[in-house]
């Protein structure tokens, strides 16, 4: 997420701008792309042998030091030390090696402490830019985290664990903050200093308090400590009933689903709320039959990538199908929607430029935000007026920014809203940035054709990509994206998820393809998904659930507290209905919830049934008041 200190060349720092010597600006740019602690930087280690640092990173950090520097050119020699490096760097800059710096004894001079003297603010805003890449003079500690400095929850615990543990506190104090700002983090860990002791972590009585967010950051000289702690609380929530996450399907998933309930040793046949089958294609005869005809005709898989050997007609037929259905020019298929993200993102957006993110994107768009190096920039929730003060921040002479990608989910995958989509593309043209919307929950479900959020809004064109998985209401698997054809075409040789790894087998590809074909000739299907989702949502509401802002085939049943919502869906499950428990990190903590999928399979009945049953179960377990629904 390293940031740059200019918009442009014209804008870029002259030399001498840097603070400190010049030794200590490069290895401060080398520990920003590397995060290595400026004391562990040898000035003599090989780059590559001993730190790591191979020819892409080099190049990146070149790349830094020249925009930093303001030079005319990328230091250039046989850099397989840090040393010449920085001698390349001075001579540029027509500077010598002060007396008495770590040139002299081959490591770093330590950075010297904040004027501030606060050791612990100190602390955190070291371990902020271990975990975030920024540069130091990036990191306002009274910046707000999330929309400036873009630092989520997951971040945010990861970097108060490792100043938890350098200070000797208990590993649950993570669980506890809630600063908006490092200062404010650094007062709050302050705070808890005076009242925490050693926990044992288990809390009272026989209900073990934890999350899985507390086995984020369990620090031990062993890796694996925190495996083993995990799996012993996982233990306990499943002999209480309470997770059963990865039970394996016995047959088709329909309305219905057979499930070998491991806890019990038997199968179990529930009504099916857990599915992305949206359509219900993945059981179509056509679908099956393509899979089977193409596997006998080109063999289980290609064992290649798209570029080497992995490329058949198929997939060019694909691709074809994909980009006229989503009336766009080109498409790219990727193995899976994740990867998608990971490789779009990373393939297009640098350390110099700006990701500009809803705060409930999916983890995929938050990896690939990560990967790419660019300063991620957090708006609240479907906030317009929050994220024009972003972009606009991100404008502004002097803010380290280049490009500015604003990426969102087209359906927010455990609320069920739809992004404001015209109020982002409206936005994005005003202030010059990309959009790239993630319709991997919208593809099959929203449009007049199930084409997406775009068709949805009538903005097709107006946005840069569209991004999808192919896992749900296609039926198949792997990702795709689509766009104009320069821009599809570059990321084919410069997207690492597509170039390095294997395609999609034929079968599935040829699956996909009669998906299309089928979603294209039976309008009825999405039809008749709609009049579900209409009714269940109804029924729902007026039963006095809180489904939030749901406009789609996800219907979350929201509790808040995990221990209930965890109750709830047990006693859901006992009913006879199987849907999914969302706690940390599928949501924030206290935004755990149900999280209930329709499909164009479910009948009336279906859907009656399962009202009655939440109602129940709700009732049983206090997420409802005991009259409710009557």
């Amino acid at each position: 997420m390293t940031g740059r200190t200019g918009t442009g060349p014209d804008s870029r720092p002259r030399t001498g701008q840097g603070t400190g010597p010049v030794e200590e600006q490069v290895l401060r740019i080398v520990a920003e792309h590397t995060l290595y602690d400026l004391g562990t930087l040898s000035l003599d280690a090989d780059l590559e042998g001993e730190l790591g640092i191979d020819s892409i990173v080099l190049e990146t950090v070149l790349g830094s030091v020249q925009d930093h520097f303001g030079l005319a050119e990328r230091p250039t020699g046989e850099f397989t030390t840090l040393r010449p490096l920085i001698d390349a760097v001075r001579e540029a800059v027509g500077d010598s090696p002060p007396a008495g710096t770590g040139a002299d004894t081959g490591t770093a001079a330590p950075h010297p402490p904040e004027a501030e003297g606060d050791a612990l603010l100190e602390a955190v805003v070291e371990a902020a830019m271990r975990h975030t890449h920024y540069a130091r003079h990036q990191l306002d500690p009274d910046a707000d985290l999330e929309s400036e400095l873009g630092v989520d929850s997951v971040v945010l615990t990861s970097l108060t664990g490792e100043v938890a543990d350098a200070f000797g506190l208990p590993d649950s104090v993570t669980g506890e903050v809630t600063a908006t700002t490092l200062r404010k983090l650094a007062a709050e860990l302050d705070a808890l200093r005076a009242v925490h002791g050693t926990a044992d972590g288990t809390g009272a009585g026989t209900w073990d308090p934890r999350s899985m967010k507390d086995f984020l950051e369990e620090r031990d000289p062993d890796l694996f400590a925190k495996a083993r702690s995990f799996a012993a609380y996982r233990r306990k929530r499943e002999e209480d009933r309470l997770y059963w996450y990865g039970m394996p399907m016995r047959a088709r998933s329909t309305n219905k689903a057979v499930v070998f309930d491991e806890l019990e040793g038997r199968e179990r046949e529930f009504l099916h709320f857990a599915s992305n089958n949206y359509l219900g294609l993945a059981n179509h005869p056509e679908v099956v039959e393509a899979v089977c005809e193409a596997t006998r005709s080109y063999g289980a898989t290609h064992t290649g990538s798209r570029i080497i050997g992995g490329t058949n007609q198929l997939h060019k037929e694909l691709e074809r199908r994909l980009a006229a259905f989503k009336k766009r020019p080109a498409c790219a298929v990727f193995p899976g929607g994740y990867s998608a993200n990971l490789g779009v993102i990373s393939g297009l957006v640098k350390s110099y430029d700006a990701l500009v993110v809803d705060r409930l994107n999916h983890m995929s768009i938050v990896d690939g935000c990560k990967l790419s190096g660019g300063t991620r920039k957090i708006f609240r929730h479907n906030d317009m007026e929050d994220l024009e003060r972003v972009l606009r921040r991100c404008a502004e002479p002097g803010s380290g920014v280049l490009g500015r990608l604003v990426v969102v989910d087209g359906v927010f995958s455990m609320h069920g809203d739809i992004c404001d989509l015209p109020g982002i593309v409206r936005l994005a043209e005003e202030y010059g940035a990309r959009v790239l919307v993630d319709d991997a929950h919208a593809t099959g479900v929203l449009g007049a054709t199930g084409s997406g959020t775009a068709e949805h809004f009538g903005l097709k064109g107006r946005v840069d990509l569209e991004l999808g998985t192919m896992s749900k209401a296609l039926a198949g698997m792997g990702g795709f994206v689509v766009g104009d054809e320069e821009v599809i075409d570059y990321l084919r040789f410069y997207a690492n998820s597509y170039v390095f790894a294997a395609n999609i087998p034929a079968g599935v590809a040829a699956g996909l393809i009669a998906s299309l074909d089928v979603l294209e000739r039976e309008p009825e299907r999405l039809e008749r998904l709609w009049s579900n989702i209409r009714l269940l949502r109804e029924l729902l509401r007026e039963a006095g659930f809180d489904l939030e802002r749901s406009d789609s085939a996800i219907l979350p049943l929201v509790v808040g507290d995990e221990r209930r919502a965890m109750e709830f869906g047990r006693a859901v499950r006992r009913r006879g209905l199987f849907c999914q428990t969302v706690v940390f990190p599928g949501v924030p903590l206290g935004d755990a919830r149900l999280r209930v999928s329709v499909t164009s399979e479910h009948t009336p009945e279906d859907l009656r049934e399962a009202a009655g049953i939440f109602v129940e179960a709700g009732r049983e377990t206090g997420v409802l008041h005991p009259g409710a629904g009557e």
